[in-house]
């Protein structure tokens, strides 16, 4: 069952949310966790390890990445091992009466700029950003700043990752709500 709201935002736009059905099954899960394990098992290698038929692991493959639960097949590329060992975060405050269209135009032309979000609190954009060292992170946030609707921007350094970006831990959650 899929619904789209239409909430009312600032300055006349309309804001469309939709709520996707969060129900995935056990087979979907036990899939999901073994592509996590094993990314080159293949759809013939997946149909032998889970025991149900190639076109079964086909479909359910092209169902979840219909649905968005599988974004890519691509490779994750790690920053460091590219010569980007630095990594931060920065709190952008745009200037206030403009959109943030054109930041993030500019922001994407900077290959050092890995995501933005908007946000709330008191910043407007959180984004995260890699560099080869400190002088480098400099230049970088001197990119970033160098945008005339950037007022302010705050900049962390991430140390260490102890936990790095993760989804499978919601899998089970996932599935586990679709049995009830």
């Amino acid at each position: 069952m899929v619904r789209l709201h239409r909430l009312s935002c600032p300055q006349g736009s309309i804001l469309h949310t939709v709520t996707m059905p969060s129900a995935i099954d056990e087979l979907d899960a036990r899939l999901l966790r073994l592509l996590e394990e094993d990314p080159h098992v293949g759809v013939l290698g997946a149909s032998r390890a889970l025991g149900v038929a190639r076109g079964t692991v086909q479909s359910r493959l092209d169902k979840l990445v219909r649905r968005g639960a599988i974004r890519s097949f691509a490779p994750q590329v790690d920053p460091a091992g590219l010569g980007y060992p630095v990594m931060a975060f920065s709190t952008l405050e745009i200037r206030q009466g403009t959109r943030d269209g054109q930041v993030m135009d500019h922001l994407r032309t900077i290959p050092e700029v890995l995501e933005a979000h908007t946000i709330t609190g008191s910043g407007d954009v959180m984004i995260r950003l890699v560099a080869r060292d400190n002088g480098d992170l400099q230049r970088v946030i001197d990119l970033i700043d160098g945008h005339p609707l950037v007022a302010r921007s705050s900049t962390v350094i991430c140390l260490s990752t102890p936990i790095p970006f993760r989804t499978m831990p919601l899998v089970e959650p996932a599935a586990s709500a679709a049995g009830r």
